[in-house]
């Protein structure tokens, strides 16, 4: 059979089997199988040999070593509470402004992105601790699911994030290695924040009524020391973990794997000295680190067996030619390329993405002459949605399953989140025409 009539194959057959409801790993293996066995005449011990290669080249890959020791760090978080303290001293400092609340939320986002790294923990974090006072304050619900959904999502970007870590491991290039990208995710990450605060902040001084301030008593009940020491006081235990993560990956003290088993050490301090820290604590967050990590890794085992066989029947050259022999400008190919991870966003999750993508879209990137680096973190953005973009986004469903009963319906949410969805393409068009923010950190660290 020729390479194109395969190639649209394999992506009919996948879309199919998710149709149906199968989960998606197996739909990524089942569609491995199904066309590896045709493009190799049927030759069932061939393709277990030709699996199996891949499978230990993936396992064997030492980087993937950080997911389950990020995962644990994120899990002992969760339970110190540290973002309890800073949401408290926030809420007391910015509440008398209009919308000081939702700027709280998305700052205590931030912190939690840039320790923790894992999207469900700060979305049901944030929707179980900030979402009813919201709510309680007037807030108008669908601004309040928006902002918690997408400061969120953050931590899917900011590193430490997961999706940097997979994302390096796979591509195995020098220019994307796991430092590179967490230095480059740095201001591009902060650039969505700065989004999300101004859009949050005009609203609510256009629509009073959606994030109206906390009572006066409320506000003056604190003298101006002290609620400066509150912030100071809950601020220092996260920038001290977020320095031995980061820092010693970014001066090179330290690999990625190294760094986290520091910041499991680091949130395991936090935890004891919050008086969190129990043998129930420990065997659940351990228990939560297996469940995530096992889910992770087949998704990376069985993608790569569909990126490998998708790659065997010359799929990659098919889509190669699509777009490139087609002389369109290269503006318009890396536009077709994002828009098809957007799409593809809405409907399966960000493994798979990268799974079936990156071995398609590098060596494109690498023929038009885009900067690896710069065109990898682009993506790394537009993935970021597939956690907000219905109807499928996972940052809706944590929401909506930690939010106060009865107060949201899906449509609610849904209307929420759009807004920063387009925040979000505003972002990736700005780091599209400014290179420099998410070049810059990097060009100064490792050059």
């Amino acid at each position: 059979m020729s390479p194109e009539f395969l190639t649209a194959g394999m992506f009919a057959t996948l879309i199919l089997f998710i149709v149906l409801g199968l989960p998606l790993a197996y739909s990524l293996a089942g569609t491995a199988v199904i066309y590896g066995l045709i493009e190799n005449g049927f030759n069932v011990d061939g393709l277990l040999g030709f699996f199996i290669n891949n499978a230990w080249g993936t396992m064997n890959n030492f980087v993937l070593v950080a997911v389950p020791l990020f995962i644990l760090m994120a899990q002992l978080l969760d339970r110190a509470k540290i973002s309890d303290a800073l949401f408290e001293a926030l809420y007391v400092v910015m509440g008398k402004i209009k919308g000081g609340l939702g700027l709280a939320v998305i700052f205590v986002c931030v912190i939690l992105a840039a320790t923790t790294g894992i999207v469900g923990a700060s979305v049901v974090g944030m929707a179980l601790l900030a979402g009813p006072k919201l709510l309680e304050k007037g807030y108008n619900k669908k601004l309040t699911a928006g902002l918690i959904c997408s400061g969120g999502t953050l931590g899917i970007l900011i590193p430490p994030s997961i999706m940097l870590v997979v994302y390096g491991g796979l591509t195995g290039l020098k220019e994307t290695s796991v430092g590179a990208l967490f230095a480059a995710a740095i201001l591009p990450g902060l650039l969505l924040a700065m989004l999300y605060m101004v859009f949050v902040f005009i609203m609510c001084q256009v629509k009073p009524a959606y994030g109206p301030p906390i009572s006066r008593e409320e506000a003056s009940g604190y003298s101006a020391r002290q609620k400066m020491w509150m912030v100071i006081k809950s601020m220092i235990p996260p920038l001290v973990l977020i320095f031995a993560v980061m820092g010693t990956i970014l001066a090179g003290i330290a690999t990625p794997s190294e760094a986290a088993g520091v910041g499991v050490f680091g949130a395991a301090i936090l935890a004891i000295a919050r008086g969190n820290l129990n043998w129930t604590v420990i065997f659940e967050s351990c228990k939560a680190t297996l469940r995530t990590t096992s889910m992770v890794m087949i998704l990376v085992l069985f993608g790569n067996l569909f990126s490998a066989t998708f790659l065997f029947v010359g799929g990659g050259d098919v889509i190669t030619d699509l777009l490139i022999g087609g002389e369109l400008h290269p503006a318009m190919v890396m536009f077709i390329m994002l828009f098809a991870i957007f799409l593809l966003g809405m409907f399966i999750d960000w493994v798979a993405i990268l799974l079936v993508c990156l071995p398609v879209y590098m060596p494109i990137c690498m023929e038009l002459g885009f900067d690896p680096l710069w065109f990898s973190m682009l993506i790394c953005i537009v993935l970021q949605t597939s956690f907000l973009t219905p109807p499928f986004g996972y940052a809706l469903f944590y929401f909506a399953g930690a939010a106060p009963a009865g107060k949201y319906e899906m449509m609610d949410i849904y209307k929420g989140v759009l807004p920063f969805v387009a925040l979000q393409a505003i972002g990736v068009l700005v780091c599209i025409l400014i290179p420099a923010i998410i070049t810059y950190i990097p060009n100064v660290i490792f050059k």
